[in-house]
């Protein structure tokens, strides 16, 4: 494809026809000539806004949920998601048929309605850009600096989930003849599991402060909690859900699965008393969960290791890139 602009003819073919477009609330949605959308919105407007750069896979995957994730944990449902695709020069339509058909699907899983954007050719690439804008609506704003002394931490899923699916794809072909290729096919299917909107539904009705550590894993995630808010923490390391196919990963490649990026973990701060009830309704829908610690008043960051209380180690950066 030629560098600029995709011709509206192409535009047609490959994006605007194959997006879910229609939505809750939308009133312009995406089309040639339309350079802006609009939106009617009840409650409170949540945004983020995320690029995808470093991954090469699953591109359309990434960008609609890692933006979705981050509107989800301010207490919001995602709505109305904007994605500009920058493609390289050498770029087929094939690559741009298969980015459309990821962010279409998992738009639809969600519910999303894709109402703008933008596709071209750029000179000066080497790989695939995609840039989204996650809008979503709230009707209790959950603030990410609002987690108090004495609340419960509670963690959804698994630590390093997203790592190991990461480091079964990247490094397949060095570990497929140690741990096979079924293995590999598990390990890499995690990535099924980045969503945080299902859990993000129950705990925004309870919680004072929600956040979905990225890179640097659950233990930087605890530390950015903790910053925001101002407030120490303990978290003990034997409550921490590790997947097998993790431990069995960070095993052999000599990793910590508590630096490992962690997309798919929720972390909330809940009032003590309210802690066991939502870890009950988690577990009832199917969404592994734990009361990995409690915030703390005091400066004071502490992870508890065979009962012995040790300074909570902060990612310098995530273990991912010792690998990948």
């Amino acid at each position: 494809m030629k560098p600029g602009k995709l011709p509206p003819e192409l535009l047609e073919k490959l994006v605007l026809s194959r997006l879910p477009s229609k939505g809750k609330g939308v009133i312009v949605g995406p089309g040639t000539g339309i350079d802006g959308a609009a939106m009617r919105v009840d409650g409170t407007l949540v945004a983020s806004s995320d690029p995808i750069t470093g991954a090469t896979k699953r591109i359309g995957f990434y960008a609609v949920h890692v933006n979705a994730n981050d509107v989800a944990v301010m207490g919001a449902e995602p709505r109305w998601f904007l994605t500009t695709i920058l493609l390289p020069e050498n770029a087929d339509e094939g690559l741009l048929d298969e980015i459309i058909e990821e962010i279409s699907n998992e738009a639809e899983r969600l519910g999303v309605a894709v109402v703008g954007g933008h596709t071209e050719i750029t000179p000066g690439l080497d790989r695939p850009i995609v840039v989204g804008t996650m809008l979503g609506e709230a009707e209790r704003l959950v603030s990410p600096n609002g987690a108090k002394p004495g609340d419960a931490i509670v963690m959804t899923k698994w630590a390093g989930v997203e790592g190991a699916s990461i480091i079964a794809e990247e490094l397949r072909e060095r570990l497929a003849p140690i741990l096979g290729e079924e293995f590999l096919e598990r390990a890499s299917s995690l990535i099924e599991y980045l969503s945080v909107l299902p859990e993000a539904r129950v705990l925004r009705k309870f919680a004072n402060a929600m956040h979905d550590p990225t890179e640097g894993g659950v233990l930087n995630g605890l530390h950015e909690m903790a910053d925001a808010s101002g407030l120490g923490f303990r978290v003990y390391a034997e409550r921490i859900p590790i997947r097998e196919e993790t431990k069995v990963l960070c095993n052999y490649l000599h990793l910590n699965p508590l630096g490992l990026i962690s997309s798919g973990v929720l972390l909330a701060a809940v009032p003590r008393d309210l802690a066991k009830k939502v870890v009950e309704e988690l577990m009832a829908r199917g969404i592994t969960a734990s009361i990995i610690g409690e915030f703390l008043a005091e400066d004071k960051r502490v992870l508890v290791e065979d009962g012995e209380e040790r300074p909570a180690w902060r990612p310098e950066s995530d273990e991912l890139w010792k690998v990948v």
